[in-house]
């Protein structure tokens, strides 16, 4: 197999496992509806990320992949306290104080972060295909969230709660990148998802205490959310984080709109408008766009000195004036005389 035809399945790969997670990562809102009427923010997002620890360090053990590298520590950490944990509490909470609508759009400034905090940290520089598909999506985003606004006041703490979450999902997306030099996916992802149940127990209280109220449902949409969204889904997320860069995977979320707006059609009967699909549209053709290569021009053909393209030489060409001399001996007319066999001599 060529190294272009190895380069191109892996990018295959990488493409199909950041699908899973965004058809996850789509489905979570549709749990999180649920279980986020009987549980607080912070007991949803304890409850969930525990869920989500027991099956990634079970998979861990069966593996036996062990503690990860002292140099992907840093990544691992950071990435734990501030996507898994901060985030997840962040947005539980933004979504209670403002409406869908402007969640929404306020939490889909995370994506345009990553890409710009990616080119100056990671120095994976700002490829003009990158922004322009994110600038498309974004715009994208802006609408699915004025077509799902309630129209309800926003207020002002669930706003910074949304920027907060956004600044966080950034952050812990550009600190995990490094963590996966060193260490797995599933190190990365199974250390940095209990680093974040730890950061939220003191969120323990809370949880214990409606779990003896909360409804079955409830409960089986958090654990869902543990299993699914967050031990697969970032795991595949990881997976494909570190065979491409993160501003192009960030860009890759902004499909989520679109999936939310068709699961909450064909679950919660909520049917989108027009404007909601436009916007969903919007948001696929900026993937499109920011995952798109540009074509690698054909390398010039060799000029000669005197400036003209080589040519392939033919049967017809004529002689350069440059070529060997006949070692054949020349008759009188000019023409070259048939070699003498040795061993024969000619008749006088």
């Amino acid at each position: 197999m060529t190294a272009g035809a190895v380069r191109k399945r892996a990018e295959a790969t990488a493409l199909a496992a950041a699908g899973v997670t965004v058809v996850l990562w789509a489905s979570a809102f549709v749990s999180i509806r649920s279980a986020g009427a009987h549980y607080s923010p912070g007991a949803l997002a304890l409850g969930r990320l525990g869920a989500g620890a027991l099956v990634l360090c079970a998979v861990l053990l069966v593996r036996r992949e062990g503690l990860p590298p002292r140099a992907a520590w840093p990544g691992i950490i950071t990435s734990g306290v501030l996507w898994f944990g901060g985030y997840m509490v962040a947005l539980n909470w933004g979504e209670r104080l403002v409406d869908a609508g402007t969640a929404a759009m306020v939490v889909n400034i995370g994506p345009l972060l990553m890409a710009l905090l990616g080119g100056w940290l990671l120095k994976e520089g700002f490829p003009s295909r990158l922004l322009a598909g994110m600038a498309v999506s974004f715009a994208g985003a802006v609408v699915v969230g004025l077509s799902v606004s309630g129209g309800s006041g926003s207020s002002p703490l669930g706003v910074a709660l949304c920027v907060l979450a956004a600044i966080s999902y950034a952050v812990g997306v550009v600190s995990q990148k490094p963590a996966l030099r060193h260490a797995s996916p599933l190190q990365v992802t199974a250390f940095g998802c209990l680093i974040g149940f730890v950061a939220c127990l003191p969120f323990s209280g809370q949880l214990v205490a409606e779990v003896a109220d909360a409804p079955a449902s409830a409960t089986l949409n958090t654990v869902y959310l543990g299993v699914f969204p967050t031990a697969l889904a970032f795991s595949t997320w990881a997976y494909a984080l570190s065979r491409t860069t993160a501003g192009r995977m960030g860009s890759t979320t902004y499909v989520v709109p679109f999936l939310v707006v068709l699961m909450s059609w064909l679950f919660l009967d909520e049917v989108p408008g027009r404007l909601a699909l436009a916007g969903g549209l919007l948001c696929l053709a900026g993937v499109a766009v920011s995952r798109s290569r540009s074509r690698t021009p054909r390398p010039p053909r060799p000029v000669t000195a005197a400036g003209s393209a080589t040519a392939a030489p033919s049967a017809t060409a004529a002689p350069s004036a440059t070529a060997a001399p006949d070692p054949r001996p020349s008759s009188p007319a000019g023409q070259p005389t048939s070699p003498v066999p040795q061993g024969r001599r000619t008749a006088t």
